[in-house]
């Protein structure tokens, strides 16, 4: 397309208007005085102008917009014009130059068809090229080369025949997740857009885009619902910590900054310092496990003595009776039962009940005591002691080592486990609580215990990713933090690689506190190609009988190779001749030397334990899940299958790291390939 088109030169003024709009934006929100009349105004100024900052952060990768809808307009027959980008952009005047993404005029951008139209005479998409530092504009890096309309008035839809549209989603990535908010699609934009009372497990095949629907549903709920979730923010909980690097920089791109990322055990305030077999760990992850920690923390309360409690204010003596006690004692216990009061607020109700009974007696008798008072009879060292006889302080750690070494308590507290399975709990102490070595599997125990004792911080909303590996246990540590929110879980069952995985999102779902969300496919492939999809469905029977096989809309020639390990030195530098990221993917065994190898034979590379974004990276096969690069190497699929506890484990992890790839998967190996691959 020639650079004189007028419609070119038009938009490119545009784009300019709108750098420059952001650019006085920033600007301005930099000259918010940030001292008031005391310390704490100046604070709050001070954080309202960093966050103002930080949402008006520019990208010089990414255009102020990415596409243009022209709307029918209420009073005139000219359309209504609105450019659509990743943040809104406003004139001097305060007029709109670049509409938010998330705004409702901006649906029909997704959603609108030639059949249903949506007002939208014509939809525009934009083609950019990255320039290089000699010739960037300003702060930008990036210049407006090419557009697509589709004059949807005229019957025109392109859908993903779009070459533009198609281009953006196979664009070569280094580094970080980027966001896709010019490439969503209607089925994904419908998710995205559901409101924060709605909860929903997206059940997504490799490459349907799943985790960006998630965390742009998040960046949807921050921009819609901003008074609700102010204080707490998001919660998006990912498999580890490989993982949540790649997805770090994608709502900072998009203007939000109100998440916190974790993984389940950083959710945690205790850590993991050791391992321990499948079936101990299987066992600990199941929900009877939380039955069992509430019988322990109920064996602490003791019965109150018929004598009562006798306190002494002064000259005077009075005496709570032993009946009013148990019944205190009892109303706790059923409140505590039923999850109304939390164990240490339940023993300062006690002591206040206490004292609010002496208060009545000293009312009785003539006095009028005031509160404060009251709150010191609450203090006093007889109250202080039947509290702690009757309902004493317990802490997580040192209930559940005691659990653990004591047979006969485990026993009392685990009617619903059999022998053998408490055979496999027991555990030696420590000479320390403290120097206690926890598992994995002990840190959801540890934390259900620390619920029961004090509340957790909560969210409003959480994205949990990879959500089909999480245990039962697991899934209430997350519950336990969105207690009255919505959540967005996002998996796919095929690609489950734990031994305690239950296999049903419905079971997930109804550990996570939300029995009545929905199940919402996502089947169409956007990323991965149909001739890696191909190969990878051939496990699906073995791995997940329920699961429709992935679809994709991407068929490209040259995408599958297949090869000796030999020939991993000449594939890689084939690849690296190419644009993109290149992941090697190995048994865990072998990411030592592999590297090595690689770094012997002058090849650049790291591993994903590192902050560099390295453009190869040698990946241990059980840390692929989530990921993806344009170029995948995958080493010796039998070895990754043998690495697992178990067939359809292992053969679950071979499906998993087969559909990492965008552009190219080489599958090399010297043993024979699975026989579960064949298409006999």
């Amino acid at each position: 397309m020639s650079t004189a088109d007028p419609v070119l030169t038009a938009e490119r003024e545009h784009l300019d208007l709108a750098e420059r709009c952001l650019s006085q934006m920033r600007d301005s929100a930099a000259g918010i005085a940030d001292y008031g009349v005391d310390e704490l105004t100046s604070h709050a100024l001070g954080k309202m102008r960093a966050q103002r900052l930080e949402h008006l952060a520019a990208d010089p990768d990414a255009p102020p917009f990415f596409g243009r809808t022209d709307r029918d307009h209420e009073d005139r027959p000219e359309p209504e014009v609105l450019h659509i980008g990743r943040r809104h952009v406003r004139d001097s005047k305060g007029d709109p130059v670049v509409i938010d993404w998330r705004a409702p005029i901006a649906r029909g951008f997704y959603r609108a068809t030639a059949s249903d139209r949506q007002g939208i005479r014509l939809r525009r998409r934009f083609g950019f090229k990255k320039l290089p530092p000699s010739a960037a504009r300003g702060a930008s890096r990036v210049a407006l080369t090419s557009y697509e309309d589709e004059h949807l008035d005229l019957g025109e839809a392109l859908g993903l025949e779009s070459e533009l549209l198609r281009e953006e989603i196979e664009r070569p990535r280094v580094g970080p997740m980027r966001d896709i908010v010019a490439t969503i699609q209607p089925d994904q934009d419908e998710l995205v857009r559901a409101d924060l009372d709605t909860s929903m497990a997206i059940q997504g095949a490799p490459g349907t885009g799943k985790t960006a629907v998630g965390l742009h549903r998040a960046a949807f709920l921050l921009y819609t619902y901003p008074e609700r979730l102010k204080r707490t923010g998001v919660l998006v909980v990912g498999p580890n910590q490989a993982f949540l690097h790649y997805i770090a920089q994608v709502l900072p791109s998009l203007g939000e900054g109100g998440i916190q990322q974790a993984t389940v055990a950083e959710l945690i305030k205790w850590q993991a310092r050791t391992d321990e077999s499948a079936d101990v760990a299987t066992l600990k992850g199941d929900a009877r496990m939380a039955d069992v920690l509430r019988r322990a923390v109920l064996s602490h309360i003791a019965k109150p003595s018929e004598d009562g409690v006798l306190i002494i204010i002064g000259t005077k003596r009075y005496r709570v009776s032993g009946h009013h006690l148990r019944r205190y004692v009892d109303d706790l216990r059923r409140a505590f039962v039923a999850g109304a009061i939390k164990w240490d607020a339940a023993r300062d109700r006690l002591r206040m009940q206490v004292a609010e009974d002496v208060r009545r007696q000293r009312e009785d008798s003539g006095g009028a005591p005031s509160d404060a008072e009251t709150n010191k009879v609450a203090r006093n060292q007889a109250v202080k002691q039947f509290v702690d006889e009757v309902w004493p302080a317990v802490d997580a750690p040192g209930l559940l080592s005691r659990l653990y070494a004591d047979p006969d308590l485990l026993a009392r507290c685990a009617p619903n486990l059999e022998p053998d399975e408490r055979t496999l709990l027991h555990r030696e102490p420590a000479r320390t609580v403290k120097a206690t070595r926890w598992t994995p599997a002990d840190l959801a125990l540890l934390d259900e215990l620390d619920g029961l004792i004090s509340p957790a911080d909560q969210f409003v909303h959480a994205v949990i990713d990879e959500a089909q590996d999480l245990s039962p246990m697991q899934c209430r540590v997350i519950a336990r933090r969105c207690p009255i929110g919505s959540v967005t879980v996002l998996g796919d069952l095929a690609q489950a690689t734990t031994p305690w995985a239950p296999g049903d999102w419905t079971v997930t779902l109804e550990h996570l506190g939300q029995p009545a969300a929905r199940v919402r496919p996502l089947t169409a492939g956007y990323r991965v190609p149909a001739e890696v999809l191909d190969v990878a469905n051939l496990l699906l029977p073995h791995i997940a009988v329920g699961v429709p096989p992935a679809t994709s809309v991407r068929s490209h020639p040259d995408t599958l190779r297949w090869g000796r390990r030999a020939d991993l030195l000449d594939q890689l530098r084939d690849c690296l001749t190419e644009e993109g990221s290149v992941g090697v993917i190995v048994p865990d065994a072998e990411v030592t030397g592999t590297l090595k190898a690689l770094r012997d034979n002058g090849i650049q590379a790291d591993t994903l334990d590192t902050e560099t974004d390295a453009r190869t990276s040698v990946v241990r096969a059980t840390e692929a899940k989530g990921l993806e690069f344009d170029f995948v190497i995958l080493l010796e699929p039998e070895a990754i299958v043998a690495g697992e506890a178990g067939r359809t484990a292992g053969l679950r992890r071979l499906y998993v790291v087969m559909t990492r790839a965008v552009s190219r998967l080489v599958v090399l190996h010297d043993t024979p390939l699975p026989d579960e691959m064949s298409r006999q």
